[in-house]
């Protein structure tokens, strides 16, 4: 339960004004319970005439407050019989118990009333702070997560816990309030009695605690599956297209279903376990009432019983108000059980350390001039080294190629400068500053990028062109659709910038996906460019159309290509050749032809 509370004090204290009104409300509840219970006793010995004694009004002060309180109830109870007869009498109890029953129930009603924003409030914050989280984490992160699995966490973890610990708070905070109370009425009714009592009840609470901790590692088990299921559908979607290429159906279908079968009998483990919350704590509670009543009622009937009957009757409504209680928060103990191991997957992601980090102390560049330099730069994924010891200085505004065979390193110098990865030798310098020692929001806003792939939002052509871009005009926005050859495709469609492209761009070209990306690059109007294979996946004559636009963005911009048609970079001005890791030729497109080495037998590759 320490994980419990260390949950509630991460995310109550936002919301402790609802808390601290549902816990007044659950006291006045609890107390108009006790109270409307109390009428009870008169209205048995009325019933059965068990009370022949004359009460004189006693005023405060002349004996302890609970005697005076009992003697006076009695004194009127004993004025109206003498002045409106029993059945009157009987009446107005029967209305008061009526009234005292409303008072509560309203009560119980405005607890809960308080309870909502609180539970609805920390679902929310624990969602956003996983989204601010995923958002914020190093591309690293997600190489070794499965991205289905991470949606799992995102959505059925947190509906787990929503579910669960934040379905329980409620009778969390609500039964210990009543169990306390009640536990205080019956001392002070029998201090004995209530002795024996105290005895048994802990029992029964070692035995549910017991059966919790094993529910708790089962429905982690059962939370993991149901991430690689959620990863297996996300896998599914994105490769339909070649599923239904190789007839892989059959496949697919089948390995669904042997994970599903898995997630079946954990489910059916984990619910048979919670099922037994409620028969386990009905057993064990009738079992303290039957010993209960047969202790109280074994002392009543030898006579030597510190209460009378009528009382002792209470005393059992009272204890039967403990019962109750008590197994809802076993139940509640459960769900908790269950959501907590929901929440050690959620904070597997909220406390993973984020390797890019702001300096303590960042430098600014006020006027960015685009020099880069890679200077003596190693970097491994895991145990695999990528890049060795590579220096590469590249002018302002110049144009820089990167070409080489797939695995070479190409891209990952492109995302060593923008800091997707940090390099683990030697430093990557923008304007002679290291890029660690800047802000990564600034040095990220000094660069545009360009993918093979064009990443693009379901969403319409205008918020597609203006993705993090801030107060864009129509006018801006046209211009750059302009720029990219994008404009007469995006007039011609249904709604002009307001058409939706689909998920991915789905209603697109890869041409027109390509070029949209363009104009957003354009309108962001960086003054580093990195273009990562942006044409390799095109056809002739969209690639004319997107290397046109390309030509244009490039203009007066430190551009770092990532190529490999060889045909869109003959007009760089440094060609770097890369080698299993290593710089192994660098020159002009001319001068590489003229060396004879690994560049001129890729170009000769590429014309055959």
């Amino acid at each position: 339960m320490n994980q419990f509370f260390a949950i509630l004090r991460r995310y109550v204290p936002p919301y402790k004004k609802y808390l601290i009104l549902n816990v007044v409300f659950n006291v006045l509840a609890a107390i108009l319970t006790l109270f409307s219970f109390m009428l009870v006793i008169p209205i048995l010995e009325m019933l059965f005439k068990m009370n022949e004694a004359v009460y004189v009004f006693m005023p405060l002060g002349s004996a302890d407050l609970k005697e005076v309180c009992i003697n006076n109830f009695y004194y009127y109870v004993q004025e109206s019989i003498e002045y409106l007869g029993p059945s009157s009498t009987l009446a107005l109890l029967g209305a008061a118990l009526v009234i005292m029953t409303a008072l509560k129930t309203g009560a119980t009603y405005m607890s809960m009333y308080f309870m909502v924003p609180l539970r609805s409030g920390i679902v929310r914050d624990i969602r956003n702070s996983m989204y601010d989280k995923i958002v914020r984490l190093p591309i690293g992160f997600f190489t070794s997560e499965r991205k289905g699995d991470v949606m799992a966490r995102i959505s059925g973890d947190v509906a787990e816990v929503e579910n669960s610990i934040m379905a329980s708070l409620d009778m969390v905070f609500k039964n210990p309030i009543m169990i306390i109370v009640c536990l205080a009425m019956m001392i002070a009714v029998s201090w004995q009695l209530t002795l024996f009592v105290l005895v048994l009840l802990p029992l029964a609470g070692m035995v549910m605690g017991r059966v919790g901790k094993r529910l708790k590692r089962k429905s982690l088990e059962g939370q993991q599956q149901w991430g690689l299921l959620m990863s297996n559908i996300e896998e599914t979607l994105g490769g339909l297209r070649i599923i239904k290429a190789f007839n892989a159906e059959h496949k697919v279908c089948e390995r669904f279903h042997r994970e599903n079968n898995v997630f079946y009998r954990i489910s059916n483990r984990i619910a048979r376990r919670q099922s037994l919350a409620h028969p386990m704590s009905e057993l064990l509670g009738t079992t303290a009432i039957a010993i209960v009543l047969w202790f109280g009622g074994t002392l009543i009937l030898s006579g030597s019983s510190p209460i009378s009957a009528p009382e002792f009757i209470y005393y059992m409504i009272i204890f039967y108000n403990i019962i109750n209680p008590a197994k809802d928060l076993s139940k509640a103990m459960y769900s908790v059980q269950k959501g907590l191991a929901s929440m050690v997957r959620i904070d597997k992601i909220l406390s993973t350390d984020n390797p890019i980090k702001d300096p303590e102390k960042p430098e600014r560049i006020e006027q960015l001039q685009g020099a880069i330099s890679y200077q003596n730069v190693s970097f491994s994924y895991g145990n695999n080294e990528v890049i060795h010891d590579v220096s590469l200085d590249i002018p302002a505004g110049a144009t820089v190629a990167l070409v080489g065979q797939s695995g070479s390193g190409k891209s990952t110098m492109a995302d060593l400068l923008p800091r997707f990865y940090d390099v683990e030798k030697g430093r990557v310098t923008v304007d002679g500053i290291d890029v660690r020692d800047l802000k990564v929001h600034d040095l990220r806003g000094f660069m545009g990028n360009v993918n093979q792939e064009a990443i693009l939002f379901n969403d319409s052509f205008y918020n597609n062109i203006t993705f993090g871009v801030e107060n864009a005009t129509m006018e801006q926005v046209i211009e750059a659709a302009k720029i990219a050859n994008a404009h007469e495709f995006i007039e011609a469609s249904e709604d002009g910038y307001d058409t939706n492209i689909g998920d991915r761009g789905c209603k697109l070209s890869g041409g027109q996906r390509q070029r949209i990306s363009i104009a957003r690059a354009i309108l962001k109007n960086p003054p580093i460019l990195i273009l990562d294979e942006a044409t390799s996946a095109l056809d002739s004559q969209s690639e004319k159309l997107v290397q046109q636009a390309l030509d244009r963005l490039m203009e007066n911009r430190t551009t770092l290509v990532i190529a490999h048609r060889l045909s869109t970079i003959k007009n760089a001005d440094i060609i770097c050749v890369l080698h299993e890791g290593r710089i192994v030729e660098r020159g002009t497109h001319d001068e590489l032809l003229k060396l004879g080495g690994y560049y001129k037998r890729l170009v000769e590759m590429q014309s055959m």
